[in-house]
C-alpha cells in the first residue's frame, strides 16, 4: 500500500514524450479533458527538440547547423501549449538541457532511424539507468496511477521516441521496488501503462476522404490502401478517449508549437477535412495493468477505467 500526495487530485496521469509538440499531437485532447475533469496531468519532456526543422523563415537562423539556439524557443512554445491545455505540471527530464534532441533521418522503407551524426549528450546516447532515475523521482513524487508513452518502435522509429519508451518502461519497474534508490522517494507501482497509438482503420478512412477530395499533398506518399507504419491495427487498441469537446484546445496547443507545426500542414488539413474525430478521439494500447470496463466498441473510454 502506498500513500498518495495530499496536495494533488486523487487521480493522476503522467505522460512521457520525447520533444515539445509530441504531446499536443498525440495526447492534447486527452490532456485537456482530464485537466477539465479535475485530474492531475504531469508531462515529462525528454529533450528540447533542438534538432527540429524550423518552419518559420525568420527563425531559420536558430537551426542546429547555424546558431543552434532552437531549444529555448521550443521551451517557450511548450509552455504556451500547456497553457492552452490547462496543464500546469510540465517538466524536462533531469531539468532543461540535460538531454539533447538526437535528430533522425529517414530510412528508404519510410520510417525514422538515428542520424549519421549525434551529439555527445543526445538522448539516444543517455545512460538508461541514469535517465530512468530522473523519471523514478517524478513517479515517486507524483504517484500517478496511469503513465502514457510510446511503443517500443516509438511510433515511427525516431530514436528519441524509442529511448523515451525504454526510459519510461525501466523507470516504472524501478519505481516500484521498495529497496531501490530510497533517496528518490517511497516506492510506487504505476497501475496502468499505455502506449499512445493511432487507429489504423481511422487513419485509412481519413486518407481515403482526403484523396477523394483531391488532396494528394496531406501526408504525401501515404497510400490509404498501403502500409501504415505509424498506425496500430485496431485489434491492438485498448482505449479510445473521446475528447472531441476539447479539439479547439488541442489545435491551439499545436499552433503554439509554431516553429514545428503550420496551420496549413497535414495535421490541420486532416482535421479540417475529416472532422474532429481525426484528432479529438485519441487511442491507446494497454502495456501494463488490467483492462477496465469497456464501451460499445469494446474499448475503454477512460484511461483510469477499473481503478
Amino acid at each position: 500500500m502506498t500513500s498518495q500526495p495530499t496536495s494533488l487530485p486523487e487521480q493522476r496521469i503522467l505522460l512521457v514524450h520525447a520533444h515539445p509538440d509530441d504531446e499536443a499531437i498525440g495526447n492534447g485532447a486527452t490532456m485537456a479533458k482530464y485537466v477539465a475533469e479535475g485530474r492531475h496531468v504531469t508531462l515529462v519532456t525528454c529533450t528540447a527538440g533542438e534538432q527540429g526543422e524550423i518552419l518559420v523563415p525568420e527563425l531559420e537562423h536558430l537551426a542546429a547547423d547555424r546558431d543552434d539556439a532552437l531549444g529555448p524557443v521550443r521551451r517557450e512554445e511548450l509552455a504556451a501549449a500547456m497553457a492552452e491545455l490547462g496543464v500546469t505540471d510540465h517538466r524536462f527530464l533531469g531539468g532543461f538541457g540535460t538531454y539533447r534532441d538526437s535528430g533522425m533521418k529517414w530510412h528508404p522503407e519510410g520510417h525514422a532511424v538515428p542520424a549519421d551524426e549525434i551529439h555527445d549528450n543526445a538522448f539516444w546516447r543517455a545512460d538508461l539507468t541514469e535517465a530512468a532515475d530522473h523519471l523514478v523521482a517524478v513517479i515517486r513524487e507524483v504517484r500517478p496511477q496511469v503513465l502514457v508513452t510510446y511503443d517500443q518502435f516509438g511510433g515511427y522509429g525516431h530514436p528519441d521516441h524509442i529511448q523515451a519508451h525504454r526510459v519510461a518502461t525501466y523507470a516504472v519497474a524501478l519505481a516500484a521496488v521498495p529497496s531501490y534508490r530510497r533517496d528518490l522517494g517511497e516506492a510506487h507501482d504505476v497501475a496502468k501503462v499505455y502506449w499512445t497509438a493511432m487507429s489504423e482503420s481511422r487513419m485509412r478512412d481519413g486518407l481515403r476522404r482526403l484523396r477523394a477530395a483531391g488532396d494528394e499533398t496531406t501526408f504525401e506518399g501515404m497510400d490509404p490502401e498501403g502500409p501504415m507504419l505509424m498506425a496500430s491495427p485496431d485489434e491492438d487498441l485498448a482505449a479510445a478517449v473521446d475528447a472531441q469537446a476539447f479539439i479547439e484546445q488541442k489545435m491551439a496547443s499545436m499552433r503554439a508549437h509554431s516553429t514545428q507545426i503550420t496551420v496549413d500542414g497535414p495535421f490541420f488539413a486532416l482535421s479540417n477535412n475529416v472532422g474532429s474525430q481525426a484528432f479529438g478521439i485519441e487511442y491507446y494500447r494497454l502495456a501494463k495493468g488490467t483492462l477496465g470496463p469497456v464501451g460499445p466498441e469494446g474499448l475503454e473510454t477512460d484511461l483510469f477505467a477499473g481503478l
